[in-house]
């Protein structure tokens, strides 16, 4: 994304008078906003554009998000967040096995959605700066390819969303210390915990484990504990 032009926001959402809402204050914070009521445009639109976010629905008329989702995983590893009324734990976690990056449900503050925004995408342009940083990160069996993204179990690469490569990027920073939920909404999520899901860190941890290891302790009323020892390659 060249400085200087708007990064472009893809917003699936088939509620006109939300999909208003939602694109009108979105633009008012510099964002160029593509807008579908449906997946077939959507799909067409994310083809056609340099999309930097999708924020989607789950239920839309002529479709379903979560095989739109999988669509774009399929092709991109663009930022991704549901916005949807489904609440239940179930459809939390068949979000973020879609491929999402966050879960947002309704009714929900618009000023945490632009939050949430605003955050990914001074992740975007950090990266896009170049956090050029060769380094590894390595813990028990686990190597860490910072620059590369890329994570490998015991010499076999296995693959997170972009929220668990962050999640687990904060747990190696901070070895061996108990890191608390607000601490973790504060570094991962950027923004305060009143407005999260209480099963977003434990669902998104528990998800993390099971591709890692059991590397992280949950230590009873005080928060997550990273167990292994870390060293740092350049």
């Amino acid at each position: 994304m060249s400085s200087g032009q708007a990064a472009e926001i893809l917003l699936l959402e088939d509620d006109e008078s939300l999909n208003r809402g939602i694109s009108l204050k979105l633009r008012k914070e510099g964002y160029e906003i593509l807008s579908a009521a449906g997946v077939r445009e959507a799909e067409e639109l994310f083809d056609e554009h340099e999309v930097a976010l999708v924020i989607s629905d789950i239920t839309v008329e002529d479709g379903d998000g979560l095989a739109f989702c999988r669509s774009v995983r399929a092709k991109s590893q663009v930022h991704f967040i549901f916005l949807t009324a489904l609440d239940q734990e179930v459809d939390i976690v068949n979000g973020y096995d879609a491929g999402a990056d966050d879960y947002i449900t309704k009714p929900f503050s618009l000023m945490v959605l632009i939050s949430k925004v605003n955050a990914l995408m001074r992740r975007i342009g950090m990266r896009d700066e170049g956090s050029g940083s060769g380094k590894a990160l390595r813990s028990g069996d686990l190597k860490v390819n910072c620059r590369e993204m890329k994570v490998y179990k015991a010499g076999e690469e296995i693959l997170l969303s972009k929220k668990e490569f962050q999640l687990l990027l904060y747990f190696l920073e901070n070895p061996r210390q108990i890191i608390s939920r607000e601490q973790i909404l504060s570094a991962v999520w950027d923004i305060d915990g009143q407005f999260v899901d209480d099963n977003t860190v434990p669902v998104t941890i528990s998800r993390l484990k099971k591709k890692v290891g059991e590397y992280i302790k949950n230590v009873r009323g005080m928060g997550y504990l990273w167990t292994a020892d870390v060293d740092e390659e350049i």
